[in-house]
C-alpha cells in the first residue's frame, strides 16, 4: 500500500492541492512545496488529503499571512530544483537548515527542531549506535537526507542503503533485508507506535552534529526572496506567541518540538 501511493504520487508530483484553511481569497497567492511521504510531518492519504505537523503548520502561517496558499506534493529528491525552476514559492517539508543548502536557498528561521535516531528489528544482535556496533552491518536512509550525510560521517564501517522514501526502509528492516535504518527521532518513535513498526525498537537517539544536521527545520525560499521569508518569520514568531503552534504541536507530539 505505501509503496504503491508513492508510485502514484512520483508519477504525479505537485498535483495535489489544497486551500490553506480559511486564508483570504483576495490574499497573496503563494505556492507550497512538501512531500508528503514523511508522517507525521507530512503524509499524502489514500483520499488525496495532505496531512501532517507540516501541513498545519503551513496552513496557520497562511492564515497569519493573510495568504491564499496551495500546498503541492514533490519527490524529495527534486524539492530544491523545483523552488529554483518556481514550480511553487516555499518548501515546508522538515528541511533541515544546513550550510549545503544555504548555498542553493534561504531559509526562515527554524519551526522545529529533532535530531536523529537509529532503530533495529527487535531481534537484532546490535546492541550499539556507534560505528564500532554498526560495522559490517547495512544501514539504511533516505538519499539525499541530513541522515545519509549523517550515516556517511560517523557510521563509516557500515553498508550504507539509499532509499528514495522512508517507505521503502521501513519496508526493507521490517523484512530483514537491511540490518538497521537512521532517521528522524520523531519520524522513527511514531513508526514503531504503529502496527508496520510493530518489527523493530529504537536502538538510540543520536547526538545531532550541528555541521550536518543543522540548527532545526526551516522553510527554505528562493535566494534573494527577502520580502517572502520576512513575511514567514513574522507569521512563525505570531502562532508561537498566540498559541496556534502549541495547538498543533500537541495534536502530533507529547512534547515541545520546537526544541531549545
Amino acid at each position: 500500500m505505501r509503496i504503491s501511493r508513492r508510485l502514484a504520487m512520483a508519477a504525479s508530483a505537485a498535483v495535489f492541492a489544497l486551500m490553506a484553511g480559511t486564508a483570504m481569497a483576495d490574499g497573496e497567492k503563494i505556492v507550497i512545496g512538501t512531500e508528503g511521504a514523511y508522517p507525521p510531518f507530512n503524509n499524502l492519504e489514500a483520499d488525496g488529503t495532505l496531512t501532517g505537523f507540516d501541513v498545519d503548520i503551513a496552513k496557520a502561517l497562511c492564515v497569519e499571512m493573510k495568504a491564499d496558499c496551495t500546498i503541492v506534493t514533490q519527490d524529495w529528491d527534486g524539492m530544491i530544483p523545483a523552488l529554483a525552476a518556481k514550480k511553487f514559492d516555499a518548501i515546508i517539508a522538515s528541511m533541515s537548515i544546513t550550510p549545503e543548502r544555504l548555498e542553493k536557498v534561504d531559509f526562515t528561521n527554524k519551526y522545529y527542531n529533532t535530531g536523529p535516531a537509529i532503530v533495529v528489528p527487535k531481534d537484532s544482535p546490535i546492541t550499539e549506535a556507534t560505528e564500532a556496533g554498526l560495522a559490517g552491518k547495512s544501514l539504511g536512509a533516505q538519499s539525499s537526507t541530513t541522515h545519509s550525510n549523517y550515516a556517511e560521517a560517523f557510521f563509516k564501517e557500515s553498508e550504507l542503503k539509499l532509499y528514495p522514501t522512508p517507505d521503502e526502509y521501513k519496508l526493507d528492516v521490517a523484512n530483514g533485508r537491511v540490518d538497521a535504518v537512521i532517521d528522524d527521532v520523531v519520524v522513527l518513535t511514531s513508526w514503531l507506535k504503529t502496527a508496520d513498526g510493530a518489527c523493530c525498537k529504537l536502538l538510540k537517539a543520536l547526538k545531532p552534529d550541528p555541521v550536518i544536521n543543522g540548527i532545526g527545520a526551516g522553510i527554505a525560499v528562493r535566494k534573494g526572496d527577502t520580502a517572502l521569508k520576512d513575511k514567514f518569520n513574522t507569521a512563525i514568531a505570531a502562532i508561537r506567541a498566540n498559541g496556534k503552534y502549541k495547538e498543533i504541536n500537541d495534536k502530533y507530539f507529547e512534547f515541545d518540538v520546537y526544541g531549545d
